[in-house]
């Protein structure tokens, strides 16, 4: 069915006089015409009878003018919500980030690009998760950018270092190691540990850091975010590695340095690599590559 037939047929159900409805929609009257007979032709249908000179709607013209007017309404609603999504300053980024990131990163990065960006209409849809479920979730489209660690063999991700983050240890706060100002991975060895499960992507790097010190650790829980780990911690659960984030400061916890050279752990931008990405999302792109590591 055509669109531009439907239209139309609207103005034309509202004059209801050919040469009105012809001179709104800027056509001739014979072109006008030609598509109403058409459309009639296609529904199988009279949608006007004559009265007099002038024009009216059939019943079936009118029960079909509801549906068109519904219908066309939509489309113009859809269009004009599209136009404000592909526009550079207005629209919805969808943007998923490691449970860690919650506290400073996401909030700090999110309102540096609104300041820069002043008199924007820009709309965060963020969502927290795993490394995993956040690369599996843009290969699904259902976000435009996540921050989030390295994952290994994804070679449709694109992965920007955004920055760099110590190792520390957590200890609750009546912990014979508190006392410390840093401690050795020896220090440790005989701790009960509250650890990132089997699904993190970080629990590979706690294990090699055991395995190089040749510490077998006696692991109390397994949890799959920062804030349960931490909680445990600080309820005396265990001792905990993990990387440091303003989080810690949030728990009545502490946190020592480690005087062994450990790994960093770097967290990086990821996009599906050749996707389209609206201009709003193209500008907040950019705006954080400025900001990168590179």
């Amino acid at each position: 069915m055509n669109l531009k037939h439907l239209q139309y047929f609207r103005v034309l159900a509202k004059t209801q006089h050919y040469t009105k409805a012809a001179a709104q929609l800027y056509i001739t009257q014979p072109s006008l015409s030609q598509a109403i007979g058409e459309l009639e032709k296609e529904l199988n249908i009279k949608l006007f009878e004559k009265v007099g000179r002038n024009i009216k709607l059939t019943k079936y013209g009118q029960y079909f003018l509801t549906y068109v007017e519904n219908g066309l309404e939509e489309l113009e609603k859809g269009e004009r919500n599209l136009q404000k999504l592909t526009n550079a300053n207005t629209g919805i980024i969808d943007l998923a980030f490691i449970f860690s990131l919650g506290a400073d990163f996401v909030p700090s990065i999110i309102q540096s690009f609104m300041e820069e960006n002043e008199g924007g209409h820009v709309t965060f849809s963020c969502i927290q998760g795993t490394t995993q479920s956040i690369i599996q979730g843009l290969k699904e489209e259902n976000y435009d950018l996540a921050f989030c660690t390295y994952a290994e063999h994804e070679p449709e991700i694109d992965f920007i270092p955004l920055l760099k983050r110590d190792i520390v240890l957590i200890t609750h706060k009546d912990h014979p190691l508190a006392s410390k100002s840093s401690v050795e991975l020896k220090d440790i060895a005989d701790e009960k540990f509250v650890c990132f499960n089997k699904k993190s992507l970080f629990r590979p790097v706690i294990d090699q850091l055991f395995s190089d010190a040749e510490i077998t650790p006696y692991i109390s829980c397994e949890v799959a975010e920062d804030t349960a780990l931490v909680g445990l911690v600080a309820a005396k659960q265990g001792v905990g590695i993990l990387p440091r984030s303003s989080t810690l400061d949030l728990f009545d916890i502490n946190v020592l340095p480690f005087q062994d050279p450990l790994p960093e752990q770097i967290i990086y931008m990821a996009s599906v690599k050749n996707r389209y990405l609206s201009p709003v999302v193209e500008k907040f792109k950019s705006f954080i590559e400025r900001n990168s590591l590179n």
